[in-house]
């Protein structure tokens, strides 16, 4: 029997908001941390305590489903994504936020069905926001529906972006010559600290722009939905369609936008997912 996506929606809401009850609790705590790639990139007990949770969840009422969660995925190991229903799971994306304290941390839970991503939730479990999105739906925050700016000028646009994990001297070259063309091009730049957040932001119309380089699936698969569902555009950073595989993304809240920001980047490839 074919699940309708609103079922699903409910489900990756309720779900997300338990998870957040146990990101909330830490949030106030000492974490452990441990590093993973690089000494920027750290994961902590609750990273995985929460992902497991929210595995469980969801196995226990879809036990024919798959699962691709950023803490169960082993370092190195492609990612599997088929056309089978797969839930793509960011227990908490943010996580230096949450080390450091900064409420702007969430839960993110996406489906895919033959590959195309269908529902997502963003939670912000510390600002109390949620977004939501399935296909066909339109996009929401809190149960107000969002959409993005109608602003069409780069030099009049904020754009979203972040300085990620890596610390290879040539990276960090590119992305701070990156980040320097486009303040010289617009009203600015800002880094927040979670790519499902700065996505759900620019689906609000808080700002108009966003890209990076070097995030993985888990990291903008449920804000994707919500984006795209918010009327925006999520391409690739040199203009093409996106490949939630290739570990780069463009949000734009609209066509105009997209053409004047993607000439200003220099693109960075990464090792597939």
């Amino acid at each position: 029997m074919d699940i309708p996506l609103s079922e699903y929606l409910n489900t990756a809401l309720q779900v997300a908001v338990k998870a957040g009850e146990v990101v909330k609790d830490a949030f106030y705590k000492e974490k452990d941390q441990k590093t993973k790639e690089s000494y920027a990139d750290i994961v902590t007990e609750t990273d995985q305590a929460v992902e497991k949770l929210i595995i469980s969840l969801l196995q226990e009422k879809y036990p024919t489903h798959r699962f691709i969660g950023e803490e169960s995925t082993a370092e190195g190991k492609k990612v599997e994504w088929t056309d089978a229903p797969t839930w793509i799971i960011d227990p908490i994306d943010g996580t230096a936020n949450f080390v450091h304290s900064i409420p702007q941390t969430c839960v993110c839970i996406g489906l895919s069905i033959n590959k195309q991503i269908v529902v997502g939730v963003v939670h912000l479990p510390i600002t109390g926001q949620t977004y939501s999105a399935s296909k066909g739906s339109g996009a929401y925050c809190n149960d107000q529906k969002i959409t993005v700016s109608k602003v069409k000028e780069l030099k009049k646009s904020v754009v979203i972006t972040e300085a990620g994990n890596s610390r290879d001297p040539q990276i960090l070259a590119t992305k701070m010559s990156n980040v320097h063309r486009v303040v010289e091009a617009s009203h600015g730049v800002r880094m927040i600290g979670s790519a499902a957040v700065n996505l759900c932001m620019v689906a609000s119309g808080s700002g108009e722009a966003y890209y990076e380089y070097g995030i993985h699936i888990w990291d903008f698969a449920a804000a994707g939905i919500i984006f795209t569902e918010a009327g925006g555009l999520l391409l690739d950073p040199a203009g093409g369609e996106v490949d939630f595989l290739s570990r780069r993304v463009m949000g734009a809240c609209n066509q105009e936008i997209a053409d004047q920001l993607s000439p200003l980047l220099n693109h960075i490839e990464f090792e597939r997912d």
